[in-house]
């Protein structure tokens, strides 16, 4: 099978929509949003349009026609915090930054007065919240506080607790809140062995590890820390937690076409690299579409999509065995 790696993935309306963005047509997107009832879809749904709309203009156009919309206030208030994120890889100094961060979060606080139900906005001050890491400002940031158990870092927790009490668990938000403990270099695995302790069966939280142990593997990979793929995906305790995703949350989905496509790509590359049996089954729910994570940051060659099939390759050989 081919690959053909799209942000939409199975979700047909959701490609159309983007597809409009990208010409700068912002009607479908409006349709779209109305139309999707789901908080948990709502969230999924525009983080991809914010990430097409970040390169155009179609988001500030519907806000300039329909300055009260509360949908077009969250796409505005999605759209700035991706922008903000992209332009710390950037080569904007720290100030313009800061500006920019600024707008993003008063536009994330419009869009939460405008509808306080929406989970959306509040996922969206999580992620800024990853820009919090000079310990100079800690100080002045009044949105971290101490952690409900002892075991666990300080960080943004006000700011997760908001999206619970609207949409819990929200996948998004919990991975916001990674990315944030992440940028300050403490506490991320533990956070995500917290959060798998208290999923329930079926739950996608159930795969936040993976992304911990990752990026474990990428950092201990970059600074030479490990001999081996095998050498860290042998331990016991990474193997468990894979294992936990497989068959506490994989095995438990009716519907594959409403999975996220990265977990299904974090599950496929762990359990390859753990070399334990299920991998099949995720790459054909996958299909086409890849995504370039995991497999871009693990990847040896110069081309993440070799790694993709090399491993889908022996996935399906391997099964094909075992009958």
């Amino acid at each position: 099978m081919p690959l053909t790696p799209h942000p939409a993935g199975y979700d047909e309306d959701l490609r159309l929509a983007l597809e409009d963005l990208l010409l700068d047509r912002w009607l479908s997107t409006k349709a779209l949003l109305a139309n999707t009832l789901s908080w948990a879809l709502r969230t999924s749904r525009s983080q991809v349009l914010a990430a097409g709309a970040a390169k155009g203009d179609a988001i500030a156009a519907w806000c300039a026609e329909e300055p009260g919309d509360a949908n077009a206030m969250m796409m505005r208030a999605r759209v700035m915090t991706h922008r903000v994120l992209a332009a710390r890889h950037s080569t904007a100094d720290s100030h313009t930054l800061l500006l920019r961060v600024s707008a993003a979060r008063v536009a994330c606080e419009d869009a939460a007065r405008r509808w306080p139900a929406d989970p959306v906005p509040w996922v969206c001050l999580l992620a800024l919240s990853q820009l919090d890491v000079d310990p100079r400002n800690w100080h002045q940031v009044d949105h971290w506080a101490n952690p409900p158990e002892a075991m666990l870092p300080r960080g943004p927790w006000p700011l997760l607790w908001q999206v619970d009490r609207r949409d819990w668990p929200n996948r998004e938000a919990y991975h916001r809140m990674l990315q944030c403990l992440q940028a300050r270099g403490t506490g991320s695995v533990d956070f995500t062995r917290w959060v798998s302790s208290q999923a329930r069966p079926g739950s996608v939280q159930l795969t936040l590890p993976l992304y911990a142990w990752v990026e474990e593997y990428r950092s201990r990979m970059a600074s030479r820390q490990v001999a081996s793929t095998l050498g860290f995906w042998d331990n016991e305790q990474v193997r468990h937690y894979v294992e936990r995703a497989r068959d506490g949350w994989f095995a438990h989905v009716t519907d594959m076409s409403t999975c996220s496509l990265l977990d299904l790509n974090y599950l496929a590359y762990t359990l390859t690299a753990c070399g334990l049996p299920g991998a099949a089954e995720v790459f054909t729910a996958i299909g086409p579409f890849a995504t370039p994570a995991p497999w871009q940051h693990v990847s040896e060659s110069r081309w993440w999509q070799d790694d993709f099939l090399q491993a889908r390759n022996y996935a399906m050989k391997r099964e094909r065995n075992r009958r």
